[in-house]
């Protein structure tokens, strides 16, 4: 996912693809060279800025923040979309520095609970298909991921201009994992790369193709994708939700990752039934996880059914 400030459809509108594609490849080269505090800070800084800003990207994340955490007042939604507005603009300053870092340094940034039924089902040979929402960094959980558990494959949505896309294809992969675009034929694709030990993370909180499903999410209706349980279901594979947050470490940031219990499959039912009910279960889990942990979570699009029927 990419911030609207930083969005290559919007900057290649105005600018051109090839002040795009030299920005981003400035960005990446510029933040690795900067102290790891110093990087921190300036993108601090750059949150704050559109905060004030306060472009449609913000008020998204306000009016989604507001649905979630419907307590809070004015100036408590304020500061909650102060924080995480630098959460979000902190997962890139990382993922620009993350192909830096050694397998060491990768591990030291990551804490992890509720693996082990995890790491026992890709020993017996089985794959495990992870249900996330855009919470913390789900790039670097996906370098430890390669480095601890296996074989990691997972999709990714198109961007333009291509070469953009490329280079971020290019940088998970470098990461160690295999990508598949997001397109017509992702889910034969992805039942294809499901076969043996390997870990499937799909971003899933957000409906990217109208085909998801109405769920109950932290008390409103919101359209979720289907892939994860679906593609569970068509495989065979263990339906964990997995959430990610950072938290702070000695001189800087890491992130916790949570394999929580896996969803079951229904009794009865049909497919679509047994979908329906599995990708309602994930959206319990993470729903939770969200309102306790509501900064962590990243979304500048709309996902409540009532601002999609608005945009209608």
């Amino acid at each position: 996912m990419i911030p609207r400030a930083l969005d290559p459809r919007r900057l290649g509108a105005r600018a051109g693809d090839e002040v795009t594609i030299a920005g981003y490849r400035l960005g990446w080269a510029g933040v690795r060279a900067l102290p790891e505090g110093a990087a921190y800070r300036l993108f601090d800084q750059v949150a704050d800025a559109l905060v004030r800003r306060g472009g449609k990207g913000v008020q998204r994340l306000r009016s989604n923040y507001a649905r979630v955490r419907p307590e809070l007042g004015p100036r408590e939604l304020d500061a909650l979309v102060r924080e995480g507005m630098r959460a979000y603009m902190r997962y890139y300053c990382e993922a620009f520095r993350l192909p830096t870092l050694t397998a060491e340094q990768v591990a030291a940034r990551v804490r992890v609970r509720g693996d082990g039924p995890v790491r026992t089902r890709l020993a017996a040979g089985r794959p495990v298909v992870a249900f996330l929402g855009h919470m913390g960094n789900w790039d670097l959980a996906g370098a430890w991921c390669c480095a601890e558990l296996g074989t990691v494959v997972t999709v990714a949505e198109k961007l333009e201009p291509e070469a953009v896309f490329r280079e971020f294809l290019a940088f998970r992969e470098s990461l160690g994992m295999r990508i598949i675009p997001l397109g017509a034929d992702t889910f034969p694709r992805l039942r294809q790369e499901t076969r043996g030990p390997v870990v499937v993370p799909l971003l899933a909180d957000r409906d990217l193709t109208g085909g998801g499903m109405s769920v109950d999410f932290c008390g409103h209706q919101a359209r979720m994708a289907v892939g994860p349980a679906a593609l569970a279901l068509a495989t065979g594979s263990a339906l964990h939700p997995v959430s990610i947050r950072h938290e702070r470490r000695d001189g800087g940031w890491g992130i916790l990752v949570t394999f929580h219990d896996e969803i079951p499959v229904p009794a009865s039912g049909t497919t679509r039934e047994k979908t329906a009910a599995m990708t309602q279960g994930c959206a319990d889990v993470l729903g939770g996880v969200i309102r306790r942990h509501t900064a962590d979570w990243h979304m500048l699009q709309r996902v409540f059914a009532d601002d999609l029927d608005g945009r209608r």
